[in-house]
C-alpha cells in the first residue's frame, strides 16, 4: 500500500506575501486584516485535505537592518502583523474540518490567559486547536513585553517545559463530564469535578483552575520547530507535529531520525509525532515556465538581498549592515534562532550570495515543474525520509495557492499520496491517522 503524506501550510495574518503582484486586487492588499482573504485561503487547504493550517507570529517592528524600521515596514517583514489567536475563531467557524495552529510564546504569555484562549478556540472549533510553541527570539519582542532582553537560549526552554506542564494542568483541572446541567438541582456544573491546581514552580505560579471547560481534545495539539540540541529535546517531549527546515535529503533524514530516537529515550511512540519538512514548491503549467519562475528567484534584485538580511537581522539581533556584504561572513553568534543563523550562513560564503539564495531556501530538494513532475518528486523524497509529510510556504495570491491546492495536490490525489476527505472530527485524530 502506498504510504500518505501529511500536509500543512506555513501562513501568516498580514498581508498577502504578493502584493505587487497582477494577481493580487488593491482591496485584497490593502484590507487583509478583514479576514476575508485568510478565510478564502484556509477554505482552499481544507478542500485540498490539509490536516493543518500553521499561523506564524512575531511581536514587534523590526530594526535589526541598519537600526531602522525602514526595510521591515517597506517590504512588510514582520509588521503589520495581526494577532493569530484573533484569526483561529474566525477560521475555525468558516471550515469544518481542517486544524487551526496558532503561534503563541512561552516566554511572553501568561500560562492561564494563553491556556484559556487556546481551550475557548478548541471548543469553537469542534477540537481542531493546535498551539505552535515559540520560545522567541527577538529582544525587540521581549521589549514590548516589560522585559530589556530576551532570557538566555537554553533558559526559554527550561520555562517552556514549565509552561506546558502548567497548561496541562489547567485544562486537566476540569473533568471531562464536569458540565453536568442537572435540572433537579440547578446544577450546571458539578464542583468536585474542579479543582485548582495550586502550581509552584521555578518560573511560574498558577492557583487555577481554568474557567473554561476541559477542551475537547483534552488538550490541543502541540507544535514546535525547535532545530537547536535543546529545541530537539523539548519538541521530542512534547510535540505532536514539528516543523523544520532541513536542507537536503541526508539533512531530512538526520533531523527525523534524531526526533524519533530522542522520543523513544523519553518513553515517547515516535509515530505519535508527525515531522514535517518545509518546502515551497515552483510548479508552472510548463516544464519551461516552471523553471523562468526557479530562474527569477535564483537572481534577486536589491530590494530581495534588503529582504533576506532584514529577516535575518530581525531573527538573529545581528545588523547586516555593519558586516562587507560581498566579504567572507565573519564569526556569528546569536541569542535568537541558532539554527536558522547557521542554515543561512550555509547558503553562501558572503552575505550578499547567501541573501541570493534566501528566497530559494526551502527548495532542497528542488521541488521545480509541472504539478505532475513536482508530485512525483515530493514522493519520492518522502519515501527516502521515511514520513511523514510537506510544509508549505509559498502562495500569496490566489493564484498561488491554486497551484498548490488545485494543481499539485490534485496530482498528489492522484498518486494515491494525500488524503481526498476527513474522517475524523479533531485535528489530533486525522493527523494520527495515517
Amino acid at each position: 500500500m502506498v504510504k500518505k503524506m501529511h500536509l500543512g501550510w506555513f501562513m501568516n495574518f498580514s498581508r498577502s506575501t504578493a502584493w505587487t503582484s497582477p494577481w493580487v486586487l488593491e482591496s485584497e492588499a490593502r484590507e487583509w486584516m478583514n479576514g476575508d482573504y485568510h478565510i478564502d485561503w484556509v477554505r482552499s487547504m481544507e478542500r485540498a485535505g490539509f490536516d493543518y493550517a500553521m499561523l506564524e507570529d512575531s511581536s514587534m517592528v523590526a530594526d535589526g537592518y541598519g537600526g531602522s524600521m525602514e526595510v521591515d515596514l517597506k517590504h512588510s517583514l514582520y509588521a503589520p502583523k495581526g494577532d493569530p489567536l484573533s484569526i483561529a475563531p474566525v477560521l475555525a467557524k468558516a471550515t469544518e474540518h481542517i486544524g487551526i495552529i496558532s503561534t503563541a510564546s512561552t516566554s511572553f504569555y501568561p500560562p492561564f490567559l494563553l491556556a484559556r484562549a487556546i481551550a475557548t478556540i478548541d471548543h469553537i472549533s469542534g477540537g481542531r486547536a493546535g498551539w505552535n510553541i515559540v520560545t522567541s527570539s527577538e529582544d525587540r519582542a521581549a521589549q514590548n513585553f516589560n522585559l530589556d532582553k530576551l532570557y538566555e537560549h537554553d533558559t526559554r526552554y527550561e520555562m517552556a517545559d514549565e509552561f506546558v506542564e502548567v497548561a496541562e494542568k489547567l485544562w486537566s483541572s476540569w473533568d471531562a463530564d464536569a458540565v453536568v446541567m442537572d435540572r433537579a438541582t440547578g446544577t450546571y456544573v458539578d464542583h468536585n469535578k474542579v479543582r485548582p491546581i495550586d502550581h509552584v514552580g521555578e518560573y511560574f505560579k498558577v492557583r487555577g483552575p481554568l474557567n473554561v471547560p476541559r477542551p475537547p481534545q483534552g488538550r490541543p495539539v502541540y507544535c514546535q520547530a525547535g532545530g537547536s540540541p535543546r529545541g530537539r529535546q523539548f519538541a521530542a517531549a512534547h510535540a505532536d507535529t514539528i516543523i523544520s527546515a532541513a536542507q537536503g535529503i541526508e539533512d531530512m533524514r538526520e533531523f527525523r531520525d534524531d526526533i524519533r530516537r530522542r522520543m523513544i529515550d523519553l518513553g515517547r511512540d515516535p509515530d505519535s509525532c508527525k515531522v514535517m519538512f518545509i518546502t515551497t514548491p515552483v510548479l508552472g503549467n510548463t516544464e519551461a515556465e516552471a523553471k523562468e519562475r526557479w530562474e527569477a528567484m535564483l537572481h534577486p534584485t536589491q530590494a530581495g538581498v534588503d529582504v533576506a538580511l532584514g529577516h535575518m537581522g530581525a531573527l538573529t539581533e545581528i545588523d547586516f549592515t555593519q558586516i562587507d556584504a560581498d566579504k567572507p561572513f565573519p564569526e556569528l553568534t546569536t541569542n535568537g534562532h541558532r539554527t536558522t543563523l547557521e542554515k543561512f550562513l550555509k547558503l553562501g560564503k558572503t552575505p550578499r550570495e547567501a541573501a541570493g539564495k534566501w528566497a530559494i531556501r526551502y527548495t532542497d530538494p528542488t521541488f521545480v515543474g509541472t504539478p505532475e513532475k513536482v508530485a512525483a518528486e515530493m514522493s519520492r523524497v518522502f519515501d527516502e525520509v521515511g514520513g511523514d509529510g510537506f510544509l508549505i510556504a509559498a502562495g500569496g495570491s490566489r493564484r498561488g495557492i491554486t497551484e498548490i491546492t488545485d494543481g499539485l495536490v490534485g496530482a498528489l490525489q492522484q498518486l494515491g499520496r494525500t488524503r481526498t476527505s476527513y474522517n475524523h472530527a479533531h485535528l489530533r485524530d486525522n493527523l494520527m491517522e495515517f
